[in-house]
């Protein structure tokens, strides 16, 4: 293999190749960066056994081959020099990789060709465009909602599901005291979801969103992997679908769309002040804080703890119902609360111990649920017996 090749044209491809790969730990092969010159172009190419990056880049092409080096040494080299013409060179009796630009030379170890499988193909027919930035948006307003342990099966996944009885998609996470979803409408990709959509694991969204961009994307499905390619065509990126039986959240969301739940309107950005005060009065016993809905539209919230002390805020809000008292985690309110553009925010409030639905006036097709905690009033001092 040899070729010239300029640094700033294949840095963006390494950083995203070795995103995925182990750092220092794991099987050698899956810390390789495969390098792999053919028909007029240079390829880089990395996996994690499950993760897939594949990049296609312009260079001056003397002689193909296909070389595999030490990922983050090979990346990290690269990242530490100048822009400017790089000349990569291994002969193929050589056990290394030569890397020169101007006066400087390098040489790297060079694996088994042997350790290199094909990468999956990105499959041509029956495939949809999509915005990049908007599925960034999607991740991140669901993401926070999926359990962080892959032995939870599908609420370790996120899911993008075909709705019911529209042309909507609804892409949900759920951890179970946590539900996020939001729903959008796009047609194409509707059509070529499967009827019973498809779960993505968590820890692959992190490496997804990483790959993305705010430019258009092209997304096809076969029966085993979700494949995502840039519009030019340059780079693929694919990962493995997870085949759980995901819960029917619609048990409840439905009844947050019940008659006679109680309801609160509240400034959002006010709650949020509200509650980051309360929550420096919060234990690791108790993460609390509670609200307690009085006459003439006033909410009560308040932390109680012994050891560091009570806080007690009030705000104005617009409240009707039957409901006197329900307490929220304060840390996860505030994190939901966070993913929310709304002036206003609106609380659909089942019962102490039930769902409570979180929606925006301004952020269409997005609805948050929470379960709130189970209220336990503490004494911590009483006059009762006292001299």
């Amino acid at each position: 293999m040899f070729l010239k090749v300029f640094r700033d044209d294949i840095i963006e491809g390494l950083q995203k190749s070795a995103n995925i790969i182990p750092a220092k730990t794991g099987a050698a092969f899956l810390r390789t960066i495969w390098l792999r010159v053919e028909n007029g172009a240079l390829s880089i190419m990395s996996t994690d056994s499950n993760l897939e990056f594949c990049g296609t880049y312009s260079a001056e092409i003397i002689e193909e081959g296909l070389v595999g080096v030490q990922g983050r040494s090979f990346y990290d080299l690269i990242r530490k020099l100048p822009a400017g013409q790089i000349t990569l060179k291994a002969e193929e009796e050589a056990p290394y990789l030569s890397i020169e630009q101007g006066n400087r030379k390098y040489k790297l170890p060079t694996n088994e060709k042997s350790w290199f499988q094909n990468f999956s193909a990105f499959p041509e027919e029956h495939t949809v465009f999509w915005a990049g930035d908007f599925l960034q948006e999607l991740i991140d307003k669901t993401a926070y909602c999926i359990s962080d342990e892959d032995t939870m099966e599908a609420i370790a996944c996120l899911s993008l599901m075909p709705a019911r009885d529209t042309k909507n998609i609804e892409s949900c996470g759920l951890n179970g005291h946590q539900f996020a979803m939001q729903s959008f409408l796009h047609d194409d990709l509707h059509g070529l979801l499967p009827e019973g959509g498809v779960l993505i694991q968590k820890k692959y969204l992190v490496e997804l969103k990483k790959w993305l961009s705010g430019d258009e994307i092209e997304l096809s499905i076969d029966n085993k992997r979700l494949f995502f390619r840039t519009a030019d065509k340059r780079e693929t990126f694919s990962l493995p679908l997870s085949f759980y039986q995901y819960p029917d959240y619609n048990t409840f969301l439905s009844r947050i769309g019940d008659a006679g739940v109680s309801e609160m309107s509240v400034d959002r950005l006010e709650l949020i002040d509200a509650l980051e005060r309360i929550m420096i009065f919060n234990t690791e016993n108790n993460r609390c804080a509670y609200f307690q809905f009085g006459e003439n539209g006033e909410l009560q919230i308040y932390s109680q703890g012994q050891d560091i002390g009570t806080a007690t805020e009030q705000l104005s809000v617009e409240y009707s119902g039957d409901l006197k008292k329900i307490a929220f985690p304060t840390r996860n309110l505030i994190e939901i609360l966070n993913h929310f553009a709304s002036e206003k925010v609106n609380f659909k409030l089942t019962g102490a111990e039930g769902p409570c639905g979180v929606l925006g006036d301004d952020d269409a097709d997005y609805k948050v649920i929470i379960m709130p905690m189970k209220v336990i009033e503490e004494t911590y001092y009483s006059e009762e017996g006292a001299e």
